[in-house]
């Protein structure tokens, strides 16, 4: 697995993977960070040119398709919590309670949020679309202050309780 950086205007990330596909998108620093031990630094992945031109029109205020391939790694579960954050549409969101009575009647609002916190691709995996109950503001691995200005970047309203 490679690794190269990106710097985004709200931090310095990590992008990694392999030649085929990216597995991890994180705020450098943040809440489950990996270690660069687990990656060979390569900045000149084709692939690695089409994620950060991706957040370059991301960051811009666009809606950019994602035309190339990820590849989460967690359990049966959280692939499962991510692959619904995946659909959440630009600009949308859902609740932690909305996403558990997509699974199952017997799903639990903090189990999804487990899930949705170990996230290891962020934005494209757009877990920072993930609010609370009435659309209060919750966690983000990244940082809260992150989560806010993405949230405000795609026109998000949501309440700062």
């Amino acid at each position: 697995m490679y690794f190269t950086t990106y710097a985004s205007p709200i931090g310095e990330m990590l992008i990694a993977g392999d030649d085929e596909s990216i597995c991890r998108v994180s705020f450098c620093g943040q809440k489950h960070f990996p270690s660069y031990d687990d990656f060979t630094r390569k900045d000149d992945l084709p692939i690695f040119d089409d994620v950060k031109n991706w957040f370059d029109d991301y960051f811009k205020g666009l809606n950019p398709k994602i035309n190339f391939k990820l590849n989460p790694q967690g359990t049966e579960f959280r692939l499962k919590v991510w692959k619904i954050l995946s659909e959440i549409s630009y600009g949308e969101t859902l609740t932690y309670g909305e996403i558990a009575s997509m699974i199952s009647d017997t799903m639990s609002a903090q189990a999804v949020g487990g899930a949705v916190g170990h996230n290891p691709i962020a934005i494209l995996i757009p877990c920072h679309r993930v609010l609370g109950s009435k659309g209060k503001l919750t966690g983000y691995a990244g940082g809260l202050d992150k989560k806010i200005e993405l949230l405000k970047l795609e026109n998000i309203k949501f309440l700062n309780i």
